[in-house]
C-alpha cells in the first residue's frame, strides 16, 4: 500500500512504513482550504489545515506501507483526518502518483485524503492575507497553526519543494523573517 502525504504527514505521518519517495501529485493542488475548530483552532478562534483541493499538481511524499500493517495503517490515518464524530472535512481516494526518485517515474496508487468541498468547513478562495490572520492566532488540539503552516514550508524546502500559496502566507504572519528565493 502506498499513502500520499502533503501536509503534517510529511513531517509526522505517525505509522510504520517500509520506504518514502519524493512524490507527485497531478490534478490537484495543496491550499489552506479548510477551516479546524479542534486540530489547529477552536470555534471561536478557527484555524486552518491543508486540503487537497481540484487542480494543478503537488509535490509530497509517498510512503510504502507493508501489506502486513495496511489495516492497521488504514485505521489509524482515518481515525486522524476522519475522526468519529467530527464533520467530514476530507475524502479518502486512492490517486495515482508519480515517485520522483527513481529512474523509470513508476506511478503508484496512494491513499491519501482530499478536501470534501461541500463541507461546511471548506474556505474556497481565501485570499493570503485572511489565511495569515487565521493561522496566526489559531491554537488547538495539536498547538499553535502557526507550527503546522511553518514546518510544513520547512520540511518542503528540505525536499527541494517551494509553494509560493505556502509561502505568501508564512510572509504575511506577524514575526516572520521573509526566507531569500
Amino acid at each position: 500500500m502506498w499513502v500520499f502525504g502533503y501536509g503534517s504527514l510529511i513531517w509526522r505521518p505517525g505509522f510504520a512504513h517500509a520506504g518514502s519517495h519524493p512524490a507527485l501529485l497531478r490534478g490537484f493542488h495543496r491550499r489552506f482550504c479548510l477551516w479546524s475548530h479542534r486540530y489547529r483552532g477552536t470555534p471561536d478562534a478557527p484555524g486552518l489545515v491543508l486540503g487537497l483541493d481540484r487542480g494543478g499538481a503537488c509535490r509530497g511524499v509517498a510512503f510504502r506501507v507493508p501489506g502486513s500493517h495496511a489495516a492497521e495503517v488504514l485505521r489509524y490515518l482515518d481515525d486522524r483526518e476522519l475522526p468519529d464524530g467530527a464533520e467530514v472535512v476530507y475524502h479518502r481516494r486512492v490517486l495515482p502518483v508519480r515517485l520522483l526518485d527513481v529512474p523509470e517515474r513508476e506511478v503508484v496508487p496512494a491513499i491519501t485524503y482530499v478536501a470534501n468541498r461541500a463541507c461546511r468547513l471548506y474556505a474556497p478562495s481565501l485570499p493570503p492575507e485572511r489565511a495569515a490572520e487565521a493561522i496566526a492566532r489559531g491554537v488547538g488540539q495539536m498547538g499553535p497553526n502557526r507550527e503546522y503552516l511553518l514546518n510544513t514550508v520547512r520540511h518542503l524546502r528540505e525536499m527541494g519543494v517551494r509553494d509560493a500559496g505556502l509561502d505568501r502566507i508564512a510572509a504575511l504572519l506577524p514575526g516572520t523573517v521573509p526566507s531569500p528565493a
